[in-house]
């Protein structure tokens, strides 16, 4: 193996590399073989009896036999599998073309895997401490800008909240609840409104759809007692008899 693949042989080992190279059928075939394939070559369906399979590595194959992951810790075993299946199959490509007899570049491969490796295990920077604003100092001003203003536009008061919290002068104030109670309506009363069944179209026979006022026969005609009998302004009507 020193001599078919020697840069495999520098990472994973001889004997793994020689199981490898069995199961994949050949160097030219593991050199054309992907690394996640190349890390199942070997795996074996195992039968846990009902056991926990949280401690059970399933997609682990002839790289579990190697060196480096039988001295990584049990948290980093599937990173280093990964990384083991990926330079693997970077070295049988090199041993597939001759390109590197001696084994330096397996020899390079497996030093930057045992870096990485250590790497991953290095204690995490510790946090600095934040230093106190200085007391008494004037607020930084904020950079106006296109997202800046976006968002003051995003959470400006609306033009019906600027009516709700205006009043009148000697006018009560109208309230959801009545007298007084809930929400306060303030310059937002709806005294004026129309009914949402009034409409500005009208249908006529002789020339289909016409816009027209809906306010101007209520008022030429009146509207509630003003066309009724009682009316403060109407009169009564005189019939001649003939």
């Amino acid at each position: 193996m020193g001599y078919i693949a020697p840069n495999l042989s520098a990472i994973v080992g001889s004997a793994v590399a020689a199981k490898l190279m069995g199961t994949a059928g050949g160097l030219t075939a593991l050199a054309k073989m992907p690394a996640c394939n190349v890390q199942l070559l070997g795996t074996k369906k195992k039968n846990l009896a009902g056991f926990s399979t949280a401690t059970s590595q399933f997609r682990v194959g002839y790289i579990e036999q190697t060196e480096v992951f039988q001295t990584t810790p049990p948290a980093l075993k599937m990173r280093a599998c990964r990384i083991l299946a990926a330079k693997s199959t970077l070295a049988a490509r090199v041993d597939s073309i001759r390109g590197d007899p001696s084994g330096k570049q397996g020899r390079t491969y497996r030093e930057e895997i045992r870096k990485k490796i250590e790497k991953w295990q290095e204690p995490p920077p510790a946090k600095q401490p934040k230093p106190l604003p200085v007391p008494d100092s004037e607020p930084k001003k904020k950079r106006g800008g296109r997202r800046l203003r976006k968002m003051k536009e995003r959470y400006a008061i609306t033009d019906m909240r600027k009516l709700a919290n205006r009043m009148q002068f000697g006018v009560p104030e109208e309230s959801s609840l009545g007298d007084g109670l809930g929400e306060g309506y303030g310059s937002r009363s709806s005294g004026g409104a129309t009914s949402g069944l009034t409409s500005s179209l009208a249908f006529t026979p002789v020339q289909g759809i016409d816009l027209i006022d809906p306010q101007a026969d209520a008022n030429r005609l009146g509207s509630g007692t003003q066309s009724t009998y009682f009316s403060e302004t109407g009169t009564f009507s005189k019939i001649k008899r003939t």
